[in-house]
């Protein structure tokens, strides 16, 4: 029996040592962070009413935990709304999926994209999703694998990406507190990514630039490709700013939400000015066409006569999203109605001015016609790329003999 009644006194013990552990060396349990909704908006330019936006809870290495929350976007502002959000983790991850207005074109895309942001939702519940956000995220992973705080790995992201856009600005807002249809500088500067990096691409070019450079740059901060930056200069350098912005303001008009178009013209241009990555796609002027000798290309100056036999032409190979405009002055000169000209918008002859101006109809086409001219001087100005003063100007000398001509 006293064996017996030492056993149970032994097990009561147990019981009473197990029972009576202190709080504080309880299991910790996982923070519960409850929303009573999340919302934001979806835009490259703004994604379109019934895309898709999934929410994704991530651990704090930013690892999926398969909980997950589906939206749809409500508008075409972008607008998104998810509610009652209960996570175990501050950390989320929003991917949009669908058509968008672009903001270079003027009209809805004709595929769909898709956008991801990274964000910490302990003391916030807007998310926006956009260009920056997207090219921020993995270097953000890669740099939290690396040991980075979640706060500072997005600031060092965030400025590395502004950086081969040639901007430097150390207090820009988070990417997900951006909005391109919103007043301030740092909204200009994601207004300004996005045209850059839409450019005149389609949506399956537009993916595959934004997934170039997310892979060329994730794990050291730099856009190492000068592929990647000649695609970027030579699209930027070529935009029509003033047609964007116009689109921008007819856009946000229709919706009638009171929105600001910052002004994103500076920091495009501040990027074509200082980027330093070389532009491949000037446009060219043939030696000789299929309608004649050239008399666009290079410094030829001096030509024959149309009493000559030498055939001649205007001719240019325009890039698209390229424009070109050529205003020939002074004296008399024909241009050949038969074989039409290719491509060339060719205004009536002004008597007064003595001048006819000639604008390439359609970018990413040649376009070629015949010219003929009357003996003497004549002044050819070069209009390229939208520009408002001639961006190449020079003086033809033609003559009755065939010694003068310089082809």
């Amino acid at each position: 029996m006293k064996h017996i009644s030492l056993l149970l006194i032994s097990l009561a013990m147990l019981f009473l040592g197990v029972s009576c552990t202190t709080e504080e060396e309880q299991p910790v349990k996982g923070k519960t962070l409850t929303k009573s909704s999340v919302d934001g908006v979806i835009q490259k330019g703004p994604f379109i009413n019934g895309s898709s936006v999934t929410l994704y809870e991530l651990s704090d290495s930013l690892v999926a935990t398969g909980k997950v929350y589906d939206a749809q976007i409500s508008d075409n502002y972008g607008s998104f709304q998810i509610d009652d959000i209960t996570l175990s983790s501050q950390y989320v991850k929003l991917k949009a999926d669908g058509f968008y207005f672009n903001e270079v074109t003027g009209k809805n895309s004709a595929s769909r994209i898709t956008l991801y942001a990274l964000s910490d939702l302990e003391n916030k519940s807007t998310v926006n999703v956009n260009i920056l956000s997207h090219l921020e995220y993995q270097r953000v992973e890669y740099l939290i694998s690396k040991g980075l705080t979640f706060e500072s790995a997005k600031k060092q992201a965030e400025t590395e990406v502004l950086k081969f856009f040639s901007i430097i600005k150390e207090d820009i807002q988070s990417s997900e507190s951006l909005n391109i249809s919103d007043a301030g500088e740092d909204n200009a500067i994601l207004l300004a990514l996005s045209v850059i990096i839409q450019g005149y691409r389609n949506e399956a070019d537009l993916s595959d630039l934004l997934a170039n450079i997310i892979s060329d740059f994730k794990n050291d901060g730099v856009l190492n490709s000068q592929e990647l930056g000649t695609l970027l200069i030579n699209d930027a350098k070529l935009l029509d700013l003033p047609t964007i912005r116009k689109n921008m303001e007819d856009k946000y008009a229709l919706l009638d939400n009171g929105a600001v178009i910052p002004d994103f013209e500076k920091y495009v241009n501040q990027f074509v000015t200082n980027s330093g990555y070389v532009f491949t796609k000037a446009i060219e002027y043939p030696k000789i066409s299929a309608k004649g000798v050239n008399v666009l290309y290079g410094d030829s100056l001096h030509f024959t006569s149309m009493s000559t036999p030498t055939k001649y032409s205007l001719s240019a190979n325009v890039p698209v999203g390229a424009s070109l405009k050529i205003v020939i002055k002074n004296g008399q000169w024909y241009y050949g109605a038969l074989p039409l000209p290719v491509n060339w918008t060719i205004s009536t002859y002004d008597d007064v001015k003595q001048e006819q101006v000639y604008t390439v109809t359609t970018s990413g086409e040649n376009a070629d016609v015949v010219i003929l001219f009357e003996p003497g001087s004549h002044t050819i100005e070069y209009y390229e790329n939208n520009a408002l003063t001639p961006t190449r100007v020079k003086q033809i000398v033609v003559t009755d003999d065939f010694a003068g001509e310089n082809p």
